[in-house]
């Protein structure tokens, strides 16, 4: 499970985010490295029992690097101060809708769906959406999906009408998304609480539908 330790060292990080201070503290970096790998590996088992895709996973299949891509980036922050991993059948490099945790002091939260998909699997979407729109509409209304997720992630939204639809569409609003993914906060408690990977994968089995809803889109 992922423990206290996890939470103060990523805490610490955010204050002394230096090459300096990551290897001076690398020992304790590895320890939670370690949990966070069990973690994962459990939590793919759990969401196997309802999404078959994702058993063959592997938990460096899921996992991101804590490093970070400063090539084009302003600031110069050698790391991240969350550790997180996305689940979908491809991986975490795929742009199938999938589901992610991020464990970061603060602002620990569970995601699912498709963040930014390419222009040919965004069309394949919005298609989608546009052929079944109760279908669609059912799965992000049903309870067990408000339950965990209040609405769809308004974040990027275009302000145009998206090329090849009315502004007068009666589902313009979704088909305006340019991300499709829902999202639930956490508190730091609960990612290391002992029922963190139940708790969790309940979330996650409650997003199957519209996961598989955007998976199917893009077949």
């Amino acid at each position: 499970m992922v423990t206290q330790q996890t939470l103060d060292f990523l805490t610490k990080l955010k204050k002394n985010n230096s090459k300096e201070w990551f290897d001076k503290n690398r020992p304790t970096y590895e320890i939670i490295k370690k949990d966070f790998k069990s973690f994962v590996t459990d939590l793919i088992l759990s969401i196997s029992k309802f999404d078959s895709s994702v058993k063959h996973l592997e938990a460096k299949n899921c996992i991101f690097r804590i490093n970070r891509d400063i090539r084009f980036s302003n600031d110069k922050s050698p790391y991240k101060t969350n550790i997180g991993a996305y689940f979908s059948p491809d991986g975490k490099k795929s742009f199938s809708a999938g589901y992610y945790i991020h464990i970061q002091p603060g602002n620990c939260f569970v995601a699912c769906g498709m963040w930014m998909p390419p222009s040919p699997q965004l069309n394949a979407v919005r298609q989608e959406i546009d052929y079944n729109a109760a279908e669609f509409k059912k799965i992000i209304q049903s309870k067990t999906f408000s339950k965990h997720f209040k609405n769809l992630s308004q974040e990027d939204k275009i302000k145009t009408t998206p090329k090849g639809y009315d502004k007068s569409h009666p589902e313009i609003e979704l088909l305006k998304l340019k991300s499709f993914i829902a999202i639930k906060k956490l508190k730091d408690s609960d990612v290391i609480s002992k029922t963190a990977i139940k708790n969790v994968s309940e979330v996650f089995e409650a997003a199957y539908p519209f996961n598989k809803f955007l998976r199917r889109a893009c077949d």
